[in-house]
């Protein structure tokens, strides 16, 4: 059990470490643009072992209580340790990001770091209280709890990361200053597609699952499912009901801003302060 855990502490922050390296080497990157798009690799990287690891446990379960798959549990104890190890990359993310911006002097790394905390705690507030969430509620909740029933549905929730890679290549590309692109509005497309399907429809599809399963009406699941079950969903599903509107407004703006007329794209554009640099404020 904990050479799992062990091996997920290692590996997610091993791979971030990996390819912060070989950016910088092999790109001539700098530390904060590094970081950054090291540390949406890793995002995708763990979102396409969750999927993968949902599809098979899905595929393998034809009765959704009772059917078990080695995967479930194994890949709980080894993605655990992933989301603290983020909960401090995207800190590292929103430093340098303070760093480029040039509200942080020059010194000590840690002298400059501990300041920049509490702000990143309050930007940063849901993001942070949904990983603290998975690990001190879900995780405990999935391993113990469950004894052994519900594998079906745990790799349902594992499909809730097959959106995040379009996620993390939309901020890359925001980061660089791609919106324009055909590749953006592409990938936007597919971050709306797979994040409504993924996220928004899954909360009220676990609960039609089991209503199937157990053969009454949809509606009087929540009755009788357990009530970790139903505090999950009235804690999660709300998050990604806000962060799908946050999609929607972005996407919505995007094509607005498209449809002005040359003049009032320029006269916005001396709104916007000059900097050379890349601009990291919409990184995260």
């Amino acid at each position: 059990m904990w050479a799992l855990v062990a091996a997920g502490s290692i590996f997610f922050p091993g791979i971030f470490l990996l390819s912060k390296r070989t950016l910088k080497c092999l790109m001539g990157w700098s530390e904060g643009d590094a970081a950054v798009v090291s540390t949406r690799l890793v995002s995708s990287i763990q979102a396409i072992m969750a999927s993968s690891a949902g599809c098979i446990i899905i595929s393998s379960c034809k009765d959704v209580m009772e059917d078990r798959h080695w995967l479930t549990n194994a890949y709980i104890l080894f993605a655990t340790p992933y989301f603290a190890y983020d909960i401090y990359a995207m800190f590292l993310c929103y430093w340098h990001k303070l760093q480029v911006k040039g509200h942080e002097e020059a010194g000590n790394g840690v002298v400059l770091m501990a300041p920049a905390v509490p702000g990143y705690l309050r930007q940063e507030a849901l993001m942070v209280l949904h990983h603290l969430f998975m690990v001190a509620f879900c995780f405990p909740v999935s391993l113990m709890w469950r004894q052994g029933k519900g594998d079906y549905f745990q790799g349902v929730l594992f499909l809730a990361e097959l959106s995040t890679p379009a996620v993390s290549l939309g901020k890359v590309l925001i980061q660089y200053k791609k919106q324009d692109t055909l590749l953006h509005k592409v990938n936007g497309v597919m971050m709306m597609v797979t994040f409504f399907g993924c996220r928004v429809f899954l909360f009220p599809y676990l609960y039609y699952a089991y209503s199937r399963h157990a053969s009454i009406p949809m509606y009087e699941v929540p009755l009788v499912a357990p009530w970790q079950c139903n505090l999950g969903a009235a804690l999660l599903w709300p998050l990604q009901l806000y962060w799908f509107a946050l999609i929607c407004r972005g996407a919505l703006r995007l094509f607005t801003k498209r449809s002005k007329s040359p003049p009032e794209a320029m006269k916005d554009d001396k709104n916007l302060p000059l900097n050379n640099s890349r601009s990291s404020n919409q990184t995260d």
